[in-house]
């Protein structure tokens, strides 16, 4: 993928085109619910996403984050709460849609239009000014101008996605699985592209399977479980929830270490602390004192996927 400029004229300023109202949440969302007949796929849920932030939006398979996400994007109505995206209502599609770049998991393009159509297409709907070259040039798509969509392969019709989402440099870009299907360095191509929408003032919101993405990329996640947030914080809050590990064997007739430990395979112990540095100190200076050798010693901080995995072993949310 290529750089997002091309020397053109400069986006306007984003706080004249809110008013002046720039320290605004882009997005509010105030006790949200949706429902479909008794079942209540959204319970409740409060957030905000401020102006330039990455937003992470998580959650287990059924968790209703993509519900929530419709209602933002304005494809579906909520049953109750209140939802503003630059403080105008999500279907106020004439307010809202020319500042929103939204990139599903599927596009739906129809196969017999060519890439350079499909782009004009999401143009002309979504009336946002751009040209084909420019964007298609982002995505490493230009060869393919004139091919049709049904002739692309997986991963070239999702950065054709992305290359429809971030027509115009939108203000907000919604990214649903952005790098499905992509091979590693389309993935790395369209997140440098991302970053060079975030130093233009453009605000994103996430889903990923792959938390790696969230974790390295995120300024603050949601994640949901059961309809609403099991938490919600930066990173670090949420790694934080979860104690960090420490793991080693000691020889035979070695004295016991400091700290308490619990036994796992083969012999090894785990020493399990929310203050990893201090203890991992501690332990290595007992070692060196007593001359005993830590065998297969590793110490790893609680990540991201730790916390997600942790959801399946809490308590149910009533």
């Amino acid at each position: 993928m290529g750089p997002l400029t091309d020397g053109s004229a400069a986006a306007p300023d984003r706080g004249l085109l809110d008013g002046g109202t720039s320290s605004r949440p882009v997005i509010e969302v105030e006790a949200l619910n949706v429902t479909y007949g008794d079942f209540r796929a959204v319970k409740d849920l409060s957030f905000q996403v401020r102006r330039g932030e990455l937003y992470a939006l998580l959650g287990t398979n059924g968790a209703g984050k993509t519900s929530a996400l419709e209602v933002i994007e304005g494809h579906r109505r909520a049953s109750s709460g209140t939802v503003r995206v630059f403080g105008k209502s999500p279907t106020d599609r004439a307010a809202v849609r020319p500042r929103m770049g939204i990139m599903l998991q599927e596009s739906g393009f129809a196969a017999d239009l060519t890439v350079a159509e499909s782009v004009r297409l999401i143009g002309r709907l979504t009336g946002r000014s751009d040209t084909v070259k420019r964007v298609l040039g982002v995505v490493d798509l230009t060869s393919k101008t004139n091919t049709r969509v049904a002739q692309l392969s997986g991963g070239e019709k999702r950065r054709l996605d992305f290359a429809t989402a971030v027509f115009g440099r939108p203000e907000l870009i919604i990214l649903d699985e952005p790098t499905t299907g992509l091979d590693i360095q389309s993935r790395d191509a369209l997140w440098e592209a991302v970053d060079q929408l975030r130093e233009d003032g453009s605000t994103v919101i996430l889903t990923t399977h792959y938390l790696e993405e969230a974790q390295q990329r995120a300024d603050r996640i949601g994640l949901m479980h059961q309809g609403t947030f099991w938490h919600q914080g930066t990173v670090a809050e949420l790694t934080r929830t979860l104690p960090a590990s420490i793991q080693f064997t000691l020889p035979v007739g070695a004295p016991a270490p400091p700290l308490d430990t619990t036994p796992a395979d083969e012999g090894a112990q785990i020493i399990e602390t929310y203050e990893l540095q201090r203890e991992l100190k501690r332990l290595l200076d007992w070692a060196e004192v007593n001359g005993v050798e830590l065998v297969d010693l590793s110490a790893a901080p609680t990540r991201l996927d730790d916390v997600f995995r942790a959801i399946d072993t809490a308590p149910e949310h009533s």
